[in-house]
């Protein structure tokens, strides 16, 4: 049988990454730290004061498809599964910034004008990071609204524990910040810290690194860049690694 390994994302954006573990033939367990709620909206969104779009996530995709079918702007994204979904939902100008938060923002000083027009960026309650803050000086004006809300799980399931409790689990996979603080949560919530001294953590990022640093670990890696891609390329080294 091959590795076991767990998945923290969100179910939305689970079903790529469930896809290629099995196409590795790495086995898996989720257990989604944040669940997705999209609120209703019944007033069609007006994008006509805006000169483009900015995504942070396949989610703010998804929250965006509901406010409005109007495709008519460029979306700038901060990584290619982001801009994928933007393809997938019709948008014709998408670019990607391959990257994180401040890629993005570099991204957008590079392509837009800010003399042109705001920009909409509709994103989570909680986000990584300020876009807003982070270009203000340099003249842009950045509409960020609150179109979905990322709610952290207050539990693991029954199947996760046991396999955590019995040292099943050989690597476990990190996709963001919040994602990386909820599992720590849990951890100390149900006493486990003393059942991850074999696993691995495999991390998007520094960012995401850093919040599961205060846990033992067997060991954990960053991703060399911020992608799923390289992510995935990151878990066979280091099962390769271990095997060796």
């Amino acid at each position: 049988m091959g590795p076991l390994v767990l998945n923290t994302r969100p179910e939305t954006d689970s079903a790529d990454l469930l896809a290629a573990l099995e196409t590795r033939g790495f086995r898996h367990l989720s257990a989604p730290m944040l669940a997705i709620s999209f609120p209703a909206t019944d007033t069609p969104f007006d994008i006509s004061p805006y000169q483009a779009l900015i995504f942070t996530s396949a989610n703010g995709v998804r929250a965006f498809d509901r406010l409005t079918n109007d495709r008519s702007l460029p979306a700038l994204c901060v990584g290619d599964a982001t801009a994928r979904m933007c393809r997938e939902l019709g948008f014709a100008t998408v670019q990607s910034a391959n990257g994180d938060i401040h890629d993005l923002a570099a991204l957008i000083r590079q392509k837009i004008d800010p003399s042109s027009g705001p920009l909409f960026h509709p994103a989570a309650r909680k986000t990584a990071g300020d876009l807003g803050e982070m270009l203000r000086n340099d003249g842009f004006q950045i509409d960020r609204q609150t179109v979905y809300e990322a709610i952290a799980s207050d539990e693991l399931s029954p199947d996760v524990l046991t396999a955590l409790r019995h040292h099943h689990i050989d690597v476990i996979l990190f996709f963001s910040p919040r994602t990386a603080e909820t599992f720590v949560k849990l951890v100390h919530s149900y006493k486990l810290e003393d059942d991850l001294s074999g696993v691995s953590a495999i991390c998007l990022s520094p960012a995401v690194q850093s919040k599961i640093s205060d846990l033992t670990w067997h060991r954990t890696y960053v991703a060399s860049q911020p992608t799923q891609e390289y992510l995935l390329s990151l878990l066979g080294s280091v099962v390769t690694a271990c095997r060796t």
